[in-house]
């Protein structure tokens, strides 16, 4: 099995006093590698409405690539203004997965639009930035990946990747709602698209990784990282009912494949847990894992699904 070193919490958003709009939350890290500093891209949260509802943006820290425990500076606005009204994103972009193309970077974020009968649905949408990742402008006011016939509803956790001049898409679908105690509770799996361009996109309409806690386990944020010949995939899970406590909540799955269609789950292989006590002793989620320098790195969420923000943990050793 692979071992995690845990460093600790990196960035808490309650300790930056001078943003309203980033007031919690700082979900789903995902890292753009510049000279001197490594930008975190995560999703956060301005004080719930009085009507009980959220919206949700995405902002980055920059780290110190030469310590990156230490957050050099931290975004002045959202990267991304919310959806025109009635849009897909017209109340937040939450997952936010950026890679560079050519002079500019290219994003792929989550959608989030408000239901009746249901709290929420997400599609995916795409957005560039001409000014190295600080800002970013929508392609349009719609999606660029929506739902079909055979993914209806929930698109969401996209993480865009590059192997061999071929874009691929890795991102969660709805399967069901399920009531549970009087409250719909989405159940998705992980998914993969391809693209030679980054706009037209075709799927693969199958789940990539089977089921292992219970029919309707939850599955989340796929990240694929090569290394020594073989794709690793780092995502997380959790059970369809009573995930917000510490039993049943988002644990790191992982699995292996050797040309990304077919893929081994095995989470023991993993090699991360809950700690004793603290921030990340009740749930894992939303790994981001990544190489700099030398060596590899994740970024992951804990308890509350990351309202505290987000730590680092180093793989001693390499993926093998």
């Amino acid at each position: 099995m692979f071992h995690w070193k845990k460093l600790g919490k990196v960035f808490t958003p309650q300790d930056i006093d001078s943003r309203q709009w980033l007031s919690e939350f700082a979900q789903a890290p995902a890292t753009l590698v510049f000279d001197n500093f490594v930008r975190v891209y995560f999703s956060c949260r301005p004080p719930i409405e009085a009507s009980g509802q959220y919206v949700s943006y995405s902002a980055y820290v920059d780290l110190d690539r030469n310590n990156l425990l230490n957050v050099i500076r931290v975004a002045e606005q959202p990267v991304l203004r919310l959806g025109q009204r009635g849009a897909f994103d017209e109340f937040g972009t939450y997952p936010f997965s950026a890679i560079r193309d050519g002079s500019r970077i290219v994003a792929y974020y989550g959608g989030w639009t408000r239901c009746a009968s249901v709290p929420f649905n997400v599609a995916i949408g795409v957005a560039s930035s001409d000014d190295e990742g600080k800002s970013f402008v929508r392609a349009g006011p719609g999606p660029v990946l929506s739902y079909s016939p055979d993914e209806p509803f929930v698109l969401s956790g996209p993480k865009i990747r590059r192997f061999n001049g071929i874009w691929y898409l890795w991102y969660i679908a709805g399967r069901k709602w399920k009531l549970v105690d009087g409250r719909p509770e989405p159940v998705y799996k992980i998914r993969m698209a391809s693209s030679e361009d980054g706009l037209a996109w075709k799927r693969e309409n199958r789940d990539l990784i089977e089921s292992r806690i219970e029919e309707d386990e939850a599955q989340a944020s796929p990240d694929v990282i090569h290394a020594n010949g073989r794709y690793h995939m780092f995502f997380c899970f959790r059970y369809s009912s009573g995930y917000r406590g510490k039993e049943k909540g988002y644990r790191i799955g992982y699995a292996s494949s050797s040309d990304l269609l077919h893929w081994h789950r095995d989470d023991k292989k993993a090699g991360i847990a809950l700690s004793d006590s603290g921030w990340d002793s009740q749930m894992l989620a939303y790994p981001h894992v990544f190489h700099l320098d030398g060596n590899t790195w994740m970024l992951y969420l804990g308890n509350d699904v990351g309202r505290e923000g987000f730590g680092l943990a180093q793989l001693q050793g390499q993926l093998t």
